[in-house]
C-alpha cells in the first residue's frame, strides 16, 4: 500500500508535469509570433525549472529533518494551488520588438514556475522517502515510471485533450488534478515520517543488515562528470535531431513528437530493468551513427530511396533518424543505468542527469543560434558521441577502432558541409526564428537565372536576376494565383494593400503609383535581406510600409488601415501560426478592410488542409470564401503551384473577373468546429 501510495504520487506528479508544458506554452505562442522557436525556448526553461526542482530535491533529502523537509514541500505545494494561475495574464504579451527569449522565460515563470518547480522535484523527492523506509523497493524502477507518466502525458495532449478541450477548460482540469496531487504528496509525506519515526515497521532482518553495513562513499567526481555527460548528450541529440526532421526532412506538424517519444522510452527501459540494455550494442550504434550521418551529409538519399523502390526518401530518413536516435539514447541512457549509485546518493544522480539535460537543451537551443551561421549542431553531436563513446567504452579494442572512424569522418562530413553551405550561399543568417538563406540558380543561363530565400526547406521567395524580369511577379504570386487575382479584381486609384509575411517581398511588383503596400514581419532578418538581396521594394511604384513584429499585435493596436486586399501568407511550414486563423484573427483582419476588400490567406501545405479551416472561420464571420487553385510545376517558378482563399464580406467581389474564371467552392469538412484562441488543434486539420 505504501509503495502504492509512493508510485501513484511520482506517476501524477510527472504526467502533469508533461502536460503542463503544451498547456502553457500554446497559450503564449500567439504573443510570439507562432513560430516553433518558441516551443524551443518554452523547453528549455522547463528544462532549467527541472534542474532547479532536482537540486531542491538533493538539498532538502540530504540537509532537512525529514519532518521539517515534508512539512516545507507540503507548504510550498499548498501555495503554489492557492496563487496558481495556469494561463499567463494578458498584460504579458510583448510591446517592443528585441528578442522575445527573456519575454517568454519570465511570462512562463510568473504563470506557472512554482508549480512546475515543485511537482518536477516531487520525482527524486518521493523516491528518496521510499528509499529511506521501504528498504527492499526497486526505487529506480520509479525513475521508469515517471518517465513512462511523462509519455503518456506527451501523446495524451495532442491526440485526446487538445482536440476535445478548450485551453479554458484544460487549465482548469490540470489545476483540479493538481490539486488532487497535492493531496496524495500530502499522505505521502505522512506514510514517510510514520515509517521513518517507527523502526519496528521495517522487516528485523533487512534492518539488522542495513545498519551492519557501512554506508556506500559518495560518488567521486568522475563518477559525476560521465553522468552529467551521458544525460547532456543525449538531451543534444534530442533537440538537434528533432530540428533537423522538421526542418531539413519534412516540415509534417507533430513530427516533433516522434524523437521526443523514443528519447522518453530509452529511459523507461533502460531503468526499468536492466534486460534491455546490452554494452555490445554500442559497437552496432557506432556504425549505425556513422551511417546516418553520411545520410544527412552526402547526397545518398535519393540514391537510396530509387534502390528500395521509393518514390520520396523523406519516409526513408525519418525511418533512419529515429532508429538511430533511439539507438543512441538507449546507449547514453543505458550508460546511465549501469552507473546509478547507491539509494543513498540517487538525489544526487537525478541532479546531475537533470544539469546534464538542461545543458545539452541549452546548447541547441539557446546558445547554437547565437554562435553558428546554420545547423550545425547536428553534426557536431555525432563528433562528440564518438568522442563519449571513445571515452567511456575505450577498453573494447573493437569500439576504440570503431569511435576513432566515426570521429574522423564526422568532423570531415561537418567540414564538407559547412564548406558546401557558404560556397554555395550568397547568404547565411540565423536568430530565434531559424536559419536564412539566399542563393543564385541556374546562372548558366542568364536569361532564367533566378534567387531564391529559403527558410530552412520552406521557399519565402524568388527573384529573376535579369534586369528586364527582375519586375516580374514569381511563385504563388504570379497574376494567375489567387492573390494576383484578388489585386485585380479590386484595382482602384491608390489600392492599399496589407501583406503578412515579407519573404523577399515579390507582391511589390503589383504597386503602382499613389498605392500603398503595408507589409508584417515578425523577423528582423528577413526585412534586411529582402532588402539588401532583392529589389522588389525598392523598385515598387508604390509606396513601402515596414511593420516590424507579430502580424496580429501589431494590428489589433494600428487604427483601421483600410485595406484593399490582405494577403496572410505564414502557413507553408510545419509550425502553423494558428493564431492567425481563429475567430479572434478574423475579426482583427475585418477591422482593418475596406467594404469590397478581399482578405488572401495562402493555404498551400503539403500535410495540413487549412482551406475548411479558412473557410469555416468565414462563415462565422457572415463571409464568401472560394478557393483559387494553381496546377503548376513545383520546378517552374513562372507557374508554381498554390492555393489561396479568398475571403470578402461583400460576396459580390468575388464574382467579379478574373476571379469567377478560376474560383471554386470551399468544402467545410462534417462537425468541424471554428478555431477560436481558446480552441484548435492540428490534428483536425492533417489531410
Amino acid at each position: 500500500m505504501t509503495f502504492a501510495l509512493y508510485a501513484g504520487t511520482i506517476f501524477t506528479s510527472a504526467f502533469l508535469l508533461f502536460l503542463i508544458q503544451p498547456i502553457a506554452s500554446k497559450h503564449i505562442l500567439p504573443w510570439f509570433g507562432g513560430s516553433a522557436a518558441v516551443w524551443a525556448v518554452s523547453l528549455s526553461f522547463f528544462q532549467v525549472l527541472l534542474l532547479a526542482g532536482y537540486a531542491y530535491a538533493d538539498w532538502t533529502s540530504r540537509r532537512l529533518a525529514p519532518r521539517v523537509q515534508v512539512l516545507l514541500h507540503i507548504a510550498l505545494l499548498a501555495l503554489a494551488g492557492l496563487t496558481l494561475r495556469v494561463l499567463a495574464d494578458g498584460s504579458w504579451k510583448p510591446v517592443g520588438i528585441k528578442d522575445p527569449m527573456l519575454r517568454i522565460v519570465l511570462t512562463l515563470g510568473a504563470s506557472i514556475g512554482l508549480p512546475y518547480f515543485l511537482l518536477s522535484s516531487t520525482g527524486p523527492l518521493v523516491q528518496s522517502w521510499t528509499a529511506r523506509s521501504l528498504v527492499d523497493a526497486r526505487v529506480y524502477r520509479l525513475f521508469s515510471l515517471s518517465n513512462m507518466a511523462s509519455l503518456l502525458g506527451l501523446l495524451a495532449y495532442p491526440f485526446v485533450i487538445e482536440p476535445w478541450a478548450s485551453l479554458a477548460e484544460q487549465a482548469w482540469a490540470w489545476s483540479a488534478v493538481y490539486a488532487l496531487f497535492t493531496v496524495m504528496c500530502a499522505a505521502a509525506g505522512w506514510m514517510f515520517l510514520a515509517r521513518h519515526a517507527d523502526p519496528g515497521s521495517t522487516p528485523l532482518h533487512v534492518a539488522a543488515a542495513a545498519t551492519a553495513v557501512a554506508p556506500p562513499p559518495a560518488p567521486g567526481w568522475g563518477h559525476g562528470l560521465r553522468w552529467f555527460a551521458l544525460s547532456a548528450l543525449g538531451s543534444w541529440l534530442l533537440v538537434a535531431t528533432t530540428n533537423h526532421l522538421t526542418r531539413d526532412v519534412a516540415s509534417v506538424p507533430l513530427l516533433w513528437i516522434l524523437p521526443l517519444v523514443l528519447y522518453l522510452l530509452s529511459f523507461v527501459l533502460c531503468f526499468e530493468s536492466d534486460r534491455w540494455y546490452r554494452r555490445h550494442w554500442a559497437q552496432a550504434l557506432l556504425v549505425l551513427s556513422v551511417t546516418i550521418l553520411c545520410a544527412v551529409l552526402v547526397p545518398l538519399a535519393p540514391h537510396l530511396a530509387s534502390l528500395l523502390g521509393m518514390t520520396s526518401p523523406m519516409p526513408y530518413l525519418v525511418l533512419l533518424f529515429s532508429v538511430g536516435l533511439f539507438l543512441q539514447c538507449m546507449f547514453l541512457h543505458g550508460e546511465l543505468a549501469l552507473r546509478r549509485p547507491a539509494r543513498e546518493h540517487l538525489t544526487r544522480f537525478y541532479l546531475l542527469i537533470s544539469l546534464g539535460g538542461a545543458a545539452g537543451g541549452l546548447m541547441v537551443s539557446l546558445v547554437a543560434p547565437r554562435v553558428l551561421s546554420s545547423y550545425y549542431e547536428f553534426s557536431l553531436a555525432y563528433v562528440l558521441l564518438g568522442l563519449l563513446a571513445l571515452g567511456i567504452l575505450r577498453r573494447l579494442e573493437l569500439v576504440r577502432v570503431g569511435a576513432v572512424a566515426a570521429i574522423l569522418a564526422c568532423t570531415a562530413m561537418l567540414v564538407v558541409k559547412v564548406h558546401s553551405d557558404y560556397t554555395n550561399s550568397r547568404e547565411l543568417q540565423r536568430n530565434f526564428y531559424g536559419t536564412l538563406a539566399t542563393s543564385d540558380l541556374g546562372t548558366d543561363a542568364p536569361d532564367t537565372a533566378w534567387r531564391r530565400l529559403a527558410h530552412g526547406s520552406i521557399v519565402h521567395g524568388t527573384q529573376f536576376l535579369a534586369p528586364q524580369r527582375r519586375q516580374q511577379a514569381t511563385s504563388y504570386y504570379i497574376p494567375t494565383a489567387g492573390l494576383g487575382r484578388a489585386i485585380e479584381a479590386t484595382r482602384r486609384e491608390g489600392q492599399h494593400i496589407g501583406v503578412i509575411g515579407l519573404g523577399a517581398g515579390t507582391t511589390a511588383v503589383y504597386g503602382r503609383a499613389g498605392d500603398v503596400h503595408r507589409y508584417y514581419e515578425i523577423n528582423p532578418q528577413v526585412i534586411e535581406i529582402a532588402q539588401r538581396e532583392f529589389s522588389f521594394l525598392r523598385d515598387s511604384a508604390a509606396r513601402i510600409e515596414l511593420a516590424l513584429g507579430d502580424a496580429r499585435l501589431v494590428l489589433e493596436r494600428e487604427a483601421p488601415q483600410g485595406f484593399d486586399v490582405l494577403a496572410v501568407d505564414a502557413f507553408s511550414g510545419d509550425s502553423v501560426p494558428a493564431h492567425l486563423l481563429t475567430r479572434e484573427a478574423m475579426a482583427v483582419y475585418l477591422r482593418h478592410m475596406r467594404p469590397d476588400g478581399v482578405i488572401a490567406f495562402h493555404v498551400s501545405n503539403t500535410h495540413l488542409a487549412l482551406a475548411p479551416i479558412v473557410a469555416a472561420v468565414a462563415a462565422d464571420a457572415d463571409c464568401a470564401a472560394v478557393m483559387v487553385k494553381v496546377a503548376g510545376k513545383d520546378t517552374d517558378i513562372t507557374q508554381q503551384p498554390s492555393d489561396w482563399v479568398l475571403v470578402a464580406r461583400n460576396p459580390a467581389v468575388l464574382q467579379r473577373l478574373p476571379i469567377q474564371q478560376a474560383a471554386q467552392p470551399v468544402a467545410l469538412r462534417p462537425g468541424h468546429k471554428v478555431w477560436t484562441d481558446d480552441h484548435n488543434d492540428l490534428i483536425s486539420a492533417l489531410k
